[in-house]
This record gives structure tokens, C-alpha cells and sequence, in this order.
């Protein structure tokens, strides 16, 4: 084994082989950290149909980097190497490669999802493999600095250990030591719900046939996390959420809750708007009294339980950013704000200012974590995503905002401009939950594909804006974290 104190600096003959099998966008992003930092024998492959695409990449982008033709290379040389495929083809990938294995090596696995990694590492590998697997909880275009890598020693000595932080220490990302089946409950509570709730808005609105930023609705504020980072989602590969989402049963389970609740919360909203027309009895009104009064407790109820007293001072900085620091980081354009619900009857053109509405994907958000009793806070410094970092903050700065929340529930119950988007959210939530809960990737597959072609002409945009907007928000994070430590 490696010394303990291995750097970029030592002789290439000193150095170990680090081999990365799959470049996709993380094998990539994986490919060029290591090569920036210095290490000098790095072997890639892919499958073997891109041999000539990935030689041509990576001569242009990096071209210290050995490529080969196909896993059996890459295993029998490498000191430490990297399965990143995806979760669905794991199995394979290691079945067919990991008898090459180079003897003693350290093997890892960048799967959003752990559960069919450890089962193929544990009947493929050799025994004298040490297996110690890594997950970046970002995307590829997210900066490694400050984010969690977890690290899980499943099967490794302490020097087999020592060789991978020091690999990874480049990456100047935080680690965070788990086992592979708190990873997976870990990664559900973090990221299945948050993907849910963005894949679902990113379906109605291609259902809607129409960019809601451009229509002067979800325009400014936190509209913009909402709309800004549903776009990011769909600019990414389909694989990468269907892993988390199929293969993990904590995260079927969440995505089915999440399904029923906005499903509920908006029978409800119905419900209590639904005698709006004149002519109303008094025993009709105090029914109406009733059905209000159901819905508000019912998210009351899953504030108490999430985030507590909002009448409590609390022990730390909100996530979110104020919403005039957000506005920046509009596609849309909103000049003027309403702080007040306009007159249900009133005419709304589309001049009228930025209108509240239901925050219905943040309400069965906080809905669904009450139910399954899910802490969000548990996790956040642990192992948060930025993603989830911002929706969680979007969410507190709703739930614990008195005067914005009876806005919005106000707005759910008399407001109707935003029942059609309302209602091909909870098809589309419930069509995602359905097809997670069938395990079929191909299905997934074309449903994000399908609302992916809609979008598309606006990922490079938003893609800009979104990750302005990440890194506000992370270094604002930041700031808090050094202020509580000095």
C-alpha cells in the first residue's frame, strides 16, 4: 500500500494508478480534478463504442490521461479505481470488469444509489479488494469546494483509507464517513422529495404548453429557486434521478407520500374555495368555515412538526437568501410585488404584478416529510445537496412567515389563475410516483425526455442564472459557518 502521506508532488513512479470506468459528466468532472491536482498515471474508459469520442475528449481537454478501450485495462492497472456508471447497470459493469481487478487495489463506486453497488462489489470483487466507495452529493457543473463527499469503509484497512482521502483531498470537499445503508436512507431524505417536487412543476408546465416566467407568473422571489432549479434538473442526465428514485426503497416510499399529499392538499383547496359563486346560505358559509379551517390545520400541523413554534427564536440563520437578493437570478421580470391577496372577483391581465399563489409543491413537500416524520434539519449540515439546501430554505421561508402563508393559503382557496397549474401538478406527481413505484426506467426515461425537449432552448440561461444563484446562496452559507466558528 501507498504511504499515508502520498501527494501530487511525490516521483510518477511513486504515485498510484487511479482509474475511473464510466465518463459520463461526473467520471469526467471526477477525470479532470485529479488531473489538475497533479496525479500523473490516470487510466479511463468508457463503453467500448466511445473509445474514439472519449480519446478525442480527452486529448483536448485532458490529455495526461490514459485512455483504454475497455474496463479490463483500466481494473488490471489501477491502484484505486472508480465505477461511475450508473445504478441500473452496476451490477454489470462489475460482473464484467471486476475479476480484472489489480491485486489489493482500493475499488469504489459513484452511485446516487448504494444498495445494488454493495451487492455487486461483494459477489465480484476479488477478496483481497478494499472496498471504500465515494459519493459527491452535487452535480458536475456544482463546485467540490465546501460540499459533502461521502465516504463509506465497507471493506478497507486504514492505509486503504488514508490513500483515498488523500486522492480526493484535492477536491477541498467535506467529508462525511457513513455505511453504505445510511448512505441510502441519507441520500432518500435529502434528494427524493426535492426531485419529485421539480420534476413535477417541470411537467405541468410543458403540459401547459407555455414558460409560466414569461406569462408574468412564478416571476421573482422564490418563484425563482422553484424555476430556476427545476430547469437545472431536466438540463441533467435522466439516469441520475431515476437511480435515487427506483432503486432506493426509502425513496419510492417518499415519492409515493409526496404524490398523496399534494394529491390531498389540493382536494382540500377545492374543498374550502368550492361555494364561491353567490347566493351562499349561512349554513353553507359555515361549512365553507369548516373546510378553510380543515386545510389550515392540517399545514399547521405539518409546520409544527417540521419546523416548530414559528413564534420561537431560532437557534440559527434562515438558508434562504432575502427574495430581493433572488430577484437577480429572475428569467422572468417582475417590477412590483403583491403584499396583499387582490379581490377574488377582480379581472387579472397579463400586466398584473406578480400574484401570490398556493405553493402547492412546497406545501406537500413539508406535508409529506410530517407524515413519514422525516427531520430535514438532520441532514442538512450532514450530507445536503445544494438543491435541497435552497428548496428546504424556500420552504422555512414560507412556512415560517405568518403573513406569506396566509397569503398563500388565502390565494389556494379563493385564487383560481392558478388551479389549471395546480391540477397538472398533482397528475404529474402522481404519474412520477406511479412509474417509480412500477421500477421502469424506460418509462422514466421518456417522461423526463419528453419535458426535457421543451425546455431545452432555455437550460443555457438558467443553467447561468441557476448557478449564479447556487453559489449565492452557498457562500452566504458559508459566511454563517465561519462567523459561529470564530
Amino acid at each position: 500500500m501507498f504511504s499515508s502521506t502520498i501527494s501530487p508532488n511525490d516521483r510518477i513512479e511513486d504515485q498510484p494508478t487511479i482509474g475511473i470506468i464510466g465518463l459520463g459528466a461526473m467520471g469526467k468532472m471526477y477525470a479532470i480534478l485529479f488531473a489538475k491536482a497533479g496525479w500523473k498515471k490516470i487510466h479511463v474508459c468508457d463503453r467500448p463504442e466511445n473509445y474514439e469520442i472519449i480519446r478525442e475528449w480527452c486529448s483536448s481537454n485532458i490529455p495526461t490521461v490514459q485512455v483504454s478501450k475497455d474496463g479490463h485495462a483500466v481494473a488490471r492497472s489501477s491502484d484505486f479505481m472508480i465505477y461511475s456508471v450508473e445504478a441500473e447497470f452496476i451490477g454489470r459493469v462489475v460482473k464484467e470488469y471486476g475479476p480484472s481487478t489489480k491485486m489489493g487495489a482500493v475499488v469504489s463506486g459513484q452511485t446516487s444509489v448504494k444498495a445494488p453497488e454493495k451487492e455487486a462489489f461483494e459477489k465480484f470483487l476479488p477478496q483481497d479488494a478494499h472496498i471504500i466507495s465515494i459519493h459527491s452529493l452535487h452535480g458536475p457543473t456544482v463546485s467540490t469546494v465546501g460540499q459533502p463527499l461521502i465516504i463509506i469503509n465497507h471493506r478497507g484497512s486504514a492505509d486503504a483509507l488514508s490513500l483515498v482521502e488523500n486522492l480526493l483531498r484535492s477536491f477541498r470537499s467535506r467529508y462525511v464517513y457513513l455505511s453504505y445503508e445510511e448512505h441510502d436512507l441519507v441520500t432518500a431524505n435529502t434528494q427524493a422529495v426535492t426531485h419529485a417536487a421539480f420534476l413535477s412543476m417541470g411537467t405541468a408546465w410543458a403540459s401547459e404548453g407555455s414558460y409560466p416566467w414569461e406569462q408574468g407568473r412564478y416571476v421573482g422571489g422564490i418563484e425563482t429557486v422553484k424555476v430556476n432549479l427545476a430547469l437545472r434538473i431536466y438540463s441533467n442526465a435522466w439516469h441520475v434521478y431515476a437511480g435515487l428514485a427506483i432503486l432506493n426503497p426509502n425513496a419510492r416510499e417518499q415519492i409515493n407520500q409526496y404524490a398523496q399529499s399534494a394529491t390531498e392538499l389540493y382536494k382540500m383547496m377545492l374543498e374550502a374555495g368550492g361555494a364561491l359563486s353567490n347566493g351562499k346560505s349561512d349554513q353553507s358559509s359555515e361549512y365553507d368555515s369548516e373546510r378553510e379551517l380543515k386545510l389550515r390545520q392540517r399545514i399547521e400541523w405539518a409546520q409544527g412538526v417540521v419546523f416548530g413554534d414559528p413564534s420561537k427564536t431560532r437557534d440559527r440563520k434562515p438558508i434562504l437568501l432575502s427574495e430581493d437578493i433572488l430577484d437577480k437570478f429572475s428569467l422572468g421580470r417582475s417590477n412590483t410585488v403583491l403584499s396583499v391577496i387582490p379581490d377574488p372577483c377582480a379581472m387579472e391581465t397579463e400586466s398584473s404584478p406578480r400574484k401570490a399563489n398556493s405553493h402547492l409543491s412546497l406545501l406537500a413537500m413539508v406535508d409529506c416529510w410530517a407524515h413519514l416524520d422525516i427531520n430535514p434539519f438532520h441532514h442538512l449540515d450532514l450530507a445536503a445537496t445544494p438543491l435541497f439546501r435552497l428548496f428546504l430554505g424556500v420552504a422555512e421561508h414560507l412556512f415560517l412567515n405568518p403573513a406569506l402563508m396566509d397569503m398563500t393559503i388565502q390565494s389556494a382557496i379563493y385564487d383560481t389563475w392558478h388551479r389549471a397549474n395546480d391540477l397538472e401538478f398533482v397528475v404529474a406527481a402522481r404519474g412520477w410516483s406511479q412509474c417509480v413505484k412500477f421500477m421502469s426506467f424506460e418509462v422514466y426515461r421518456k417522461r423526463f425526455d419528453e419535458t426535457r425537449i421543451f425546455f431545452e432552448p432555455r437550460f443555457d440561461e438558467a443553467g447561468l442564472l441557476g448557478g449564479e444563484m447556487i453559489k449565492a446562496v452557498m457562500a452566504s452559507d458559508m459566511d454563517t459557518k465561519s462567523t459561529k466558528s470564530s
